[in-house]
């Protein structure tokens, strides 16, 4: 709800504050004294672009700022917090105009481009100008005003639940799917590649391990007769070293009881003995495990080479990597077998769930087929009341057979305005006036049923008078027990109908120059203007009794 409207330095006027009540809101005022300024200012809090133009003191900024009451609009919320922008009971909107140019939105003192302005005020303000009805251009007003007539909430809202699941699912069988294409132009590499790491079947560190022990077997004779020298210099030969250690043992230990301290020497040469001893016995079992075997030196040639060759391949440098390559790409091949079952479950699911949702739209359909000939009779009478008696209103309802996110139906409300037998799209067959006097027909139907924000209508009683005008202020008046109403009118049996009459004026300040107000009008100030409606500037007396009546 629009609680108050603040203007400052915009067009002709100086500075008003405006506070509106939650039910129906009448604004009059003769031609030109700033009623369409009034809301041109409203509409750069709906979002609309403004230039420098609009500014009385250009050494000043313009400022409009609209307070809402939002504490209970769900789906606006819900918007804020999508933005990540402040959620408050009283949400404030604020749009600067400077001098230069530059124009600014505010949402509770945070920046937002027009464009998030646009979709933000779209949940709080519904405008209708003439030439400006764009409800009626989007299809989905259709659908909620005849699922509402219908009552078919709750089994829209179940509807569009599974569809939603649908939509999921059919992005996931997209996505698969392309990745499954992805995969065959890649398939036959990537088979050809784990084919040949397979049969290569490296075990860990292989091709290092094979790397040291052919460097062994390629020096295996110098190691063999390494070996034999040393061992043959410690046990064998006509004076093998451990002897002669055993010989120069055995002399140190008669001199052990005449020279103290050899005990010490005698324990340490045997502690020598026994290591040489050990060494020897060493040296002997690694001459036995060296290989001169040439087939064992060729094989393990071959396999650094082909280590080398896949190194080479896959841009890597050890056995681990390489192993690695080969657990992703099988990874990956099973992978692709499994997507197959995958693919095949969700064309199951994804028609399981056309299934359901094809039944739901029948029964959406059957409801709508039903409701569309009351509804649209229910309209056109009350359009014959609004001054529209030779219009007809239709509601087209077509199965298209095709899913989308209201069923699978196609709605279009069709329009004559002269019993002509022509049927028409509404949106191009209805003139500026009558547009606005449908949707007023329509909403006042739909009231209780549609959650509407503030409803602004501007002149919608244009080229009617006496019971059509009437008629308006009662539909207008009805439709505001239900939704805050703002209407600019004049016609006297509207503006009687108001909950709250605002008077707008032209006043010429000490610097001669015009500007436009706005007042709120007392129940005898009402009176008197609504007499002047009927009456002309000095009303009659029968003018000011009509007044009361239709004030009362």
């Amino acid at each position: 709800m629009l609680q108050k409207l603040y203007i400052r330095n915009y067009v002709l006027i100086d500075k008003l504050e405006i506070t509106f009540d939650p039910y129906l809101n009448v604004i009059t005022g003769e031609t030109g004294a700033g009623k369409s300024i009034i809301l041109g200012a409203l509409s750069l809090i709906l979002g609309e672009r403004a230039d420098t133009s609009v500014l009385i003191n250009r050494e000043d900024k313009s400022v409009v700022e609209a307070s809402f009451k939002t504490e209970k609009n769900i789906y606006f919320n819900s918007l804020l917090k999508r933005e990540e922008l402040d959620i408050e009971p009283v949400t404030i909107i604020r749009r600067e105009i400077s001098a230069s140019g530059k124009s600014r939105a505010f949402v509770n003192d945070t920046p937002v481009t027009l464009t998030t302005l646009n979709e933000l005020t779209s949940a709080l303000v519904d405008m209708h100008r003439q030439f400006d009805n764009r409800a009626l251009q989007e299809n989905t007003f259709m659908y909620e005003v005849i699922d509402a007539v219908a009552e078919n909430q709750s089994l829209l809202q179940e509807y569009k639940l599974q569809f939603s699941a649908y939509k999921q699912l059919q992005q996931q069988y997209k996505k698969l799917a392309e990745s499954q294409s992805q995969w065959q132009k890649e398939a036959d590499y990537k088979q050809f590649l784990f084919d040949e790491l397979e049969q290569a079947a490296f075990k860990e560190n292989e091709i290092e391990d094979a790397e040291i022990h052919l460097k062994q077997l390629s020096h295996a004779e110098q190691i063999k007769a390494t070996l034999q020298l040393v061992y043959g210099s410690l046990e064998e030969g006509e004076q093998p070293l451990n002897n002669e250690l055993k010989r120069m043992l055995q002399q140190l230990q008669t001199i052990v009881n005449v020279q103290p301290g050899t005990e010490a020497l005698v324990q340490r040469m045997e502690s020598a003995l026994l290591e040489l001893r050990d060494i020897a016995g060493e040296l002997d079992d690694l001459q036995g495990k060296v290989d001169l075997d040439p087939e064992q030196l060729s094989f393990l040639q071959e396999r650094i080479d082909a280590g080398y060759r896949l190194f080479k391949k896959h841009g890597v440098s050890a056995t681990a990597e390489l192993l690695a390559i080969y657990a992703q790409l099988s990874s990956e091949l099973e992978a692709q077998n499994n997507s197959d079952t995958a693919l095949k479950q969700l064309e199951e699911q994804i028609a399981q769930s056309e299934k359901e949702l094809n039944h739901q739209a029948k029964e959406l359909h059957n409801r709508r087929i039903k409701t569309a000939p009351e509804f649209s009779k229910k309209v056109n009478e009350l359009l014959k009341l609004v001054g529209m008696p030779n219009a007809i209103l239709q509601v087209e309802v077509s199965d298209s057979k095709a899913l989308h996110e209201f069923g699978t139906d196609h709605i279009q409300f069709m329009f004559d305005a002269n019993k002509s037998g022509k049927f028409s799209p509404v949106e191009k067959a209805a003139s500026g006036g009558e547009m606005s006097r449908i949707m007023l027909c329509i909403k006042a139907l739909t009231a209780k049923a549609l959650a509407l924000p503030t409803l602004i209508f501007d002149e919608v009683d244009s080229g009617i008078s006496g019971e059509a005008a009437k008629q308006v202020g009662i539909l207008l008046r009805s439709l505001s027990q239900y939704h805050q109403v703002l209407c600019i009118t004049h016609q006297p049996q509207v503006a009687g109908k108001g909950t709250s009459h605002y008077f707008v004026y032209k006043t010429t300040g000490t610097d001669d120059k015009v500007k436009t107000n706005i007042r709120l009008l007392d129940n005898d100030e009402r009176v008197r203007a609504i007499a002047q409606m009927i009456g002309g500037e000095k009303p009659s007396e029968a003018a000011m009794e009509n007044a009361k009546e239709l004030v009362g």
